[in-house]
Protein backbone atom coordinates (compact mmCIF):
# COMPACT_ATOMS: atom_id res chain seq x y z
CA UNK A 1 0.00 0.00 0.00
CA UNK A 2 1.19 3.64 -0.29
CA UNK A 3 2.78 5.19 2.20
CA UNK A 4 3.73 8.77 3.13
CA UNK A 5 6.97 10.43 5.43
CA UNK A 6 5.36 12.17 8.07
CA UNK A 7 7.49 15.07 7.99
CA UNK A 8 11.45 14.79 7.73
CA UNK A 9 11.34 12.11 9.78
CA UNK A 10 11.74 8.26 9.02
CA UNK A 11 8.37 6.89 9.88
CA UNK A 12 6.37 6.33 6.94
CA UNK A 13 2.57 5.63 7.20
CA UNK A 14 -0.51 4.09 5.45
CA UNK A 15 -2.49 7.03 4.69
CA UNK A 16 -5.23 6.38 7.59
CA UNK A 17 -4.65 6.38 11.49
CA UNK A 18 -6.64 4.79 13.77
CA UNK A 19 -8.10 7.22 16.23
CA UNK A 20 -7.24 5.60 19.88
CA UNK A 21 -10.17 7.66 21.90
CA UNK A 22 -12.41 5.27 22.06
CA UNK A 23 -10.73 2.50 23.56
CA UNK A 24 -12.12 2.06 27.17
CA UNK A 25 -14.45 4.44 26.50
CA UNK A 26 -17.02 3.51 23.97
CA UNK A 27 -15.49 -0.17 23.34
CA UNK A 28 -14.24 -2.10 25.82
CA UNK A 29 -10.85 -4.33 25.35
CA UNK A 30 -11.98 -7.05 23.74
CA UNK A 31 -13.53 -4.94 20.77
CA UNK A 32 -10.71 -2.78 20.74
CA UNK A 33 -8.43 -5.70 19.72
CA UNK A 34 -10.43 -7.25 17.17
CA UNK A 35 -10.69 -3.94 15.71
CA UNK A 36 -7.36 -3.25 15.72
CA UNK A 37 -6.57 -6.85 14.69
CA UNK A 38 -8.76 -5.75 11.42
CA UNK A 39 -7.09 -2.31 11.15
CA UNK A 40 -3.83 -3.89 10.61
CA UNK A 41 -4.62 -7.05 8.68
CA UNK A 42 -5.87 -4.46 6.41
CA UNK A 43 -2.82 -3.39 5.62
CA UNK A 44 -2.41 -0.02 8.14
CA UNK A 45 0.29 0.87 10.84
CA UNK A 46 -0.29 4.14 12.55
CA UNK A 47 -2.59 4.25 15.92
CA UNK A 48 -3.08 7.98 17.62
CA UNK A 49 -3.78 7.69 21.43
CA UNK A 50 -2.73 9.98 24.09
CA UNK A 51 -2.13 10.05 27.82
CA UNK A 52 -5.45 11.68 28.71
CA UNK A 53 -7.69 8.76 27.00
CA UNK A 54 -10.14 8.95 28.66
CA UNK A 55 -10.06 10.94 31.56
CA UNK A 56 -13.67 11.96 31.07
CA UNK A 57 -15.15 9.03 31.73
CA UNK A 58 -16.53 8.37 35.09
CA UNK A 59 -14.17 6.55 37.74
CA UNK A 60 -10.84 6.88 34.67
CA UNK A 61 -8.26 7.94 35.87
CA UNK A 62 -6.32 8.22 31.83
CA UNK A 63 -3.84 6.01 29.96
CA UNK A 64 -7.00 3.38 29.70
CA UNK A 65 -6.26 3.83 25.78
CA UNK A 66 -2.62 3.26 26.07
CA UNK A 67 -3.09 0.46 28.50
CA UNK A 68 -5.39 -1.05 25.97
CA UNK A 69 -3.20 -1.13 23.01
CA UNK A 70 -0.22 -1.97 25.15
CA UNK A 71 -1.97 -4.97 25.89
CA UNK A 72 -2.81 -5.65 22.27
CA UNK A 73 0.93 -5.37 21.11
CA UNK A 74 2.53 -7.28 23.98
CA UNK A 75 -0.47 -10.57 22.96
CA UNK A 76 0.19 -9.72 19.42
CA UNK A 77 4.33 -9.56 19.72
CA UNK A 78 3.82 -7.21 16.84
CA UNK A 79 5.51 -3.99 17.80
CA UNK A 80 7.68 -3.37 14.94
CA UNK A 81 4.45 -3.38 12.78
CA UNK A 82 2.96 -0.77 13.86
CA UNK A 83 3.52 3.24 14.32
CA UNK A 84 2.16 4.49 17.51
CA UNK A 85 1.34 7.93 18.10
CA UNK A 86 0.78 9.39 21.70
CA UNK A 87 0.51 12.82 23.08
CA UNK A 88 1.02 14.56 26.27
CA UNK A 89 0.73 17.79 28.03
CA UNK A 90 -3.26 17.62 28.93
CA UNK A 91 -4.14 17.81 32.51
CA UNK A 92 -4.03 14.27 34.06
CA UNK A 93 -5.19 15.15 37.33
CA UNK A 94 -3.36 16.42 40.91
CA UNK A 95 -1.96 19.11 38.69
CA UNK A 96 -0.38 16.42 35.91
CA UNK A 97 -0.35 18.41 32.80
CA UNK A 98 2.03 20.68 30.83
CA UNK A 99 5.08 20.45 28.34
CA UNK A 100 7.74 22.13 31.43
CA UNK A 101 10.71 19.31 31.28
CA UNK A 102 9.89 17.75 34.52
CA UNK A 103 6.71 17.00 33.46
CA UNK A 104 7.43 15.50 30.00
CA UNK A 105 10.36 13.23 31.49
CA UNK A 106 7.21 11.73 33.90
CA UNK A 107 4.66 11.83 31.76
CA UNK A 108 7.12 9.54 28.84
CA UNK A 109 7.78 7.14 31.55
CA UNK A 110 4.21 6.55 32.71
CA UNK A 111 3.24 6.19 28.45
CA UNK A 112 6.19 3.74 27.54
CA UNK A 113 4.68 2.17 30.88
CA UNK A 114 1.58 1.09 29.61
CA UNK A 115 2.17 0.89 26.17
CA UNK A 116 4.57 -1.81 27.61
CA UNK A 117 7.37 -0.22 24.78
CA UNK A 118 10.73 0.79 24.86
CA UNK A 119 9.87 3.57 22.24
CA UNK A 120 6.89 6.17 20.92
CA UNK A 121 7.21 6.55 17.19
CA UNK A 122 5.66 10.29 17.69
CA UNK A 123 5.60 11.58 20.66
CA UNK A 124 3.40 14.99 20.08
CA UNK A 125 2.42 17.73 22.66
CA UNK A 126 -1.12 17.78 22.53
CA UNK A 127 -1.84 21.46 23.21
CA UNK A 128 0.30 24.91 23.60
CA UNK A 129 1.82 25.41 26.91
CA UNK A 130 2.71 29.11 26.70
CA UNK A 131 3.93 28.87 30.64
CA UNK A 132 6.71 26.94 29.52
CA UNK A 133 8.99 28.06 26.78
CA UNK A 134 9.19 26.97 23.84
CA UNK A 135 12.81 25.99 24.66
CA UNK A 136 12.68 23.71 27.26
CA UNK A 137 10.00 21.70 25.74
CA UNK A 138 12.38 21.38 22.87
CA UNK A 139 15.55 20.25 24.42
CA UNK A 140 13.20 18.00 26.39
CA UNK A 141 11.49 16.03 23.48
CA UNK A 142 15.49 16.36 22.32
CA UNK A 143 16.83 14.07 25.42
CA UNK A 144 14.12 11.64 24.86
CA UNK A 145 15.25 11.25 21.03
CA UNK A 146 18.91 11.16 22.16
CA UNK A 147 17.61 8.42 24.81
CA UNK A 148 15.70 6.37 22.11
CA UNK A 149 12.53 6.60 23.73
CA UNK A 150 11.17 9.21 21.30
CA UNK A 151 11.72 8.53 17.24
CA UNK A 152 9.90 11.72 15.98
CA UNK A 153 7.70 14.41 17.86
CA UNK A 154 4.71 16.30 16.83
CA UNK A 155 2.23 19.28 18.13
CA UNK A 156 -1.57 19.82 18.38
CA UNK A 157 -3.46 22.28 18.65
CA UNK A 158 -1.22 25.10 18.13
CA UNK A 159 -1.97 28.39 16.92
CA UNK A 160 -0.61 29.50 13.80
CA UNK A 161 1.69 31.81 15.26
CA UNK A 162 2.66 29.37 17.80
CA UNK A 163 3.94 26.93 15.87
CA UNK A 164 5.92 29.05 13.42
CA UNK A 165 7.55 30.53 16.49
CA UNK A 166 8.75 26.24 17.79
CA UNK A 167 9.89 26.12 14.09
CA UNK A 168 12.18 29.08 14.15
CA UNK A 169 13.70 28.07 17.47
CA UNK A 170 14.37 24.78 16.38
CA UNK A 171 16.08 25.96 13.46
CA UNK A 172 17.83 28.42 15.47
CA UNK A 173 18.98 26.08 18.29
CA UNK A 174 19.56 23.02 16.26
CA UNK A 175 16.91 21.02 18.28
CA UNK A 176 14.83 18.66 16.69
CA UNK A 177 11.38 19.98 15.14
CA UNK A 178 8.00 18.85 15.42
CA UNK A 179 7.40 16.85 11.98
CA UNK A 180 4.04 16.73 12.46
CA UNK A 181 0.66 18.81 13.40
CA UNK A 182 -2.23 17.70 14.11
CA UNK A 183 -5.16 20.39 13.64
CA UNK A 184 -8.67 19.91 14.27
CA UNK A 185 -9.38 19.49 10.30
CA UNK A 186 -12.63 18.28 7.93
CA UNK A 187 -14.92 19.21 5.66
CA UNK A 188 -16.60 21.05 8.17
CA UNK A 189 -13.72 22.38 10.11
CA UNK A 190 -12.05 24.30 7.48
CA UNK A 191 -10.81 28.00 8.21
CA UNK A 192 -8.78 28.23 10.68
CA UNK A 193 -6.16 25.49 9.60
CA UNK A 194 -6.11 26.26 5.77
CA UNK A 195 -5.74 29.76 6.90
CA UNK A 196 -3.13 29.60 9.96
CA UNK A 197 -1.19 26.34 9.81
CA UNK A 198 -1.39 24.82 6.15
CA UNK A 199 0.79 27.65 4.55
CA UNK A 200 3.58 26.09 7.68
CA UNK A 201 2.80 22.52 7.10
CA UNK A 202 3.04 22.78 2.94
CA UNK A 203 6.87 25.67 3.07
CA UNK A 204 8.74 23.16 5.81
CA UNK A 205 7.21 19.66 4.62
CA UNK A 206 5.35 19.14 7.89
CA UNK A 207 3.15 15.76 7.85
CA UNK A 208 -0.70 16.57 8.82
CA UNK A 209 -2.99 14.18 10.89
CA UNK A 210 -5.92 15.85 10.83
CA UNK A 211 -8.54 14.61 13.73
CA UNK A 212 -12.10 14.28 13.97
CA UNK A 213 -11.80 14.03 10.33
CA UNK A 214 -15.67 12.80 10.26
CA UNK A 215 -16.64 15.29 12.47
CA UNK A 216 -17.88 13.71 15.94
CA UNK A 217 -19.63 11.34 13.19
CA UNK A 218 -21.91 14.03 11.11
CA UNK A 219 -20.03 13.87 8.22
CA UNK A 220 -21.22 10.00 8.28
CA UNK A 221 -24.79 11.52 7.26
CA UNK A 222 -25.79 9.77 10.38
CA UNK A 223 -27.14 13.16 12.31
CA UNK A 224 -29.59 14.51 9.66
CA UNK A 225 -32.11 16.04 12.73
CA UNK A 226 -31.83 16.25 16.53
CA UNK A 227 -33.79 13.47 16.60
CA UNK A 228 -30.70 11.51 15.43
CA UNK A 229 -28.56 12.66 18.43
CA UNK A 230 -29.61 9.76 20.34
CA UNK A 231 -27.84 7.28 17.88
CA UNK A 232 -24.72 7.43 19.56
CA UNK A 233 -23.20 8.71 23.13
CA UNK A 234 -21.26 11.41 20.92
CA UNK A 235 -24.52 12.48 18.95
CA UNK A 236 -24.96 15.83 20.36
CA UNK A 237 -21.66 16.76 19.70
CA UNK A 238 -22.62 17.04 16.37
CA UNK A 239 -25.52 19.85 17.01
CA UNK A 240 -23.10 22.57 16.18
CA UNK A 241 -22.93 21.42 12.30
CA UNK A 242 -26.38 20.83 12.23
CA UNK A 243 -27.32 24.17 10.21
CA UNK A 244 -27.40 25.22 6.58
CA UNK A 245 -23.88 24.73 5.83
CA UNK A 246 -23.68 21.56 7.53
CA UNK A 247 -26.70 20.14 5.21
CA UNK A 248 -25.50 21.62 2.45
CA UNK A 249 -22.29 19.72 3.38
CA UNK A 250 -24.09 16.45 3.66
CA UNK A 251 -25.76 16.97 0.13
CA UNK A 252 -22.68 17.44 -1.71
CA UNK A 253 -21.33 14.23 0.57
CA UNK A 254 -24.28 12.01 -0.62
CA UNK A 255 -24.09 12.96 -4.61
CA UNK A 256 -20.17 12.35 -4.69
CA UNK A 257 -20.95 9.11 -2.82
CA UNK A 258 -23.61 7.95 -5.40
CA UNK A 259 -21.09 8.76 -8.18
CA UNK A 260 -18.56 6.77 -6.93
CA UNK A 261 -20.52 3.80 -4.98
CA UNK A 262 -19.16 5.12 -1.84
CA UNK A 263 -20.38 6.61 1.51
CA UNK A 264 -20.43 9.98 2.98
CA UNK A 265 -17.86 8.91 5.44
CA UNK A 266 -15.60 7.29 2.92
CA UNK A 267 -16.10 10.65 0.82
CA UNK A 268 -15.23 13.05 3.53
CA UNK A 269 -12.24 10.45 4.76
CA UNK A 270 -11.15 10.84 0.69
CA UNK A 271 -11.46 14.50 0.41
CA UNK A 272 -9.21 14.69 3.56
CA UNK A 273 -6.40 12.51 1.81
CA UNK A 274 -6.82 14.63 -1.13
CA UNK A 275 -5.42 17.51 0.45
CA UNK A 276 -1.79 18.29 -0.50
CA UNK A 277 -0.63 18.82 3.42
CA UNK A 278 -2.17 15.88 4.41
CA UNK A 279 -0.09 12.83 5.59
CA UNK A 280 -2.78 10.92 7.42
CA UNK A 281 -7.09 11.46 8.19
CA UNK A 282 -6.85 10.50 12.33
CA UNK A 283 -11.04 8.24 12.57
CA UNK A 284 -12.40 6.22 14.59
CA UNK A 285 -14.22 3.38 14.41
CA UNK A 286 -16.52 1.57 17.14
CA UNK A 287 -17.67 -1.42 15.07
CA UNK A 288 -16.48 -3.51 11.74
CA UNK A 289 -18.73 -1.65 9.44
CA UNK A 290 -17.58 1.19 10.48
CA UNK A 291 -13.98 0.57 10.17
CA UNK A 292 -14.79 -1.42 6.77
CA UNK A 293 -15.76 2.49 5.66
CA UNK A 294 -12.76 4.04 6.78
CA UNK A 295 -10.56 1.14 5.25
CA UNK A 296 -12.21 1.64 1.58
CA UNK A 297 -12.00 5.15 1.86
CA UNK A 298 -8.11 4.53 1.55
CA UNK A 299 -8.80 3.54 -1.74
CA UNK A 300 -11.56 5.81 -2.94
CA UNK A 301 -9.70 8.54 -5.38
CA UNK A 302 -11.92 11.33 -6.02
CA UNK A 303 -10.85 13.20 -9.37
CA UNK A 304 -10.48 17.17 -9.83
CA UNK A 305 -14.72 17.83 -10.17
CA UNK A 306 -15.97 16.04 -6.79
CA UNK A 307 -13.08 17.94 -4.95
CA UNK A 308 -14.38 21.21 -6.55
CA UNK A 309 -17.87 20.18 -5.24
CA UNK A 310 -16.85 19.46 -2.28
CA UNK A 311 -14.55 22.75 -1.47
CA UNK A 312 -17.77 24.48 -2.69
CA UNK A 313 -20.41 23.40 -0.46
CA UNK A 314 -18.32 23.49 2.29
CA UNK A 315 -17.22 27.32 1.64
CA UNK A 316 -17.28 29.16 4.89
Amino acid sequence: MEKRRLGNSELEVVPLAFGGNVFGWTIDEATSFRLLDEFVDAGFDLIDTADIYSTWVPGHKGGESETIIGNWMKERKNRSQVVIASKVGLDMGENRKGLSRDYIKSAVEDSLRRLQTDYIDLYQSHWDDENTPLEETLSTFAELIEEGKVRAIGASNYSGERFAESIEASERLGLPRYETMQPLYNLYDREDFEKNLEPICLDKNIGVLPYYSLASGFLTGKYRSESDFSKSVRGKDTQKYLNERGLRILSALDEVAAQHDATPAQVAVAWLSARPSVSAPIASATNLDQLNDLVAANSLKLEAAAIESLNQASAA
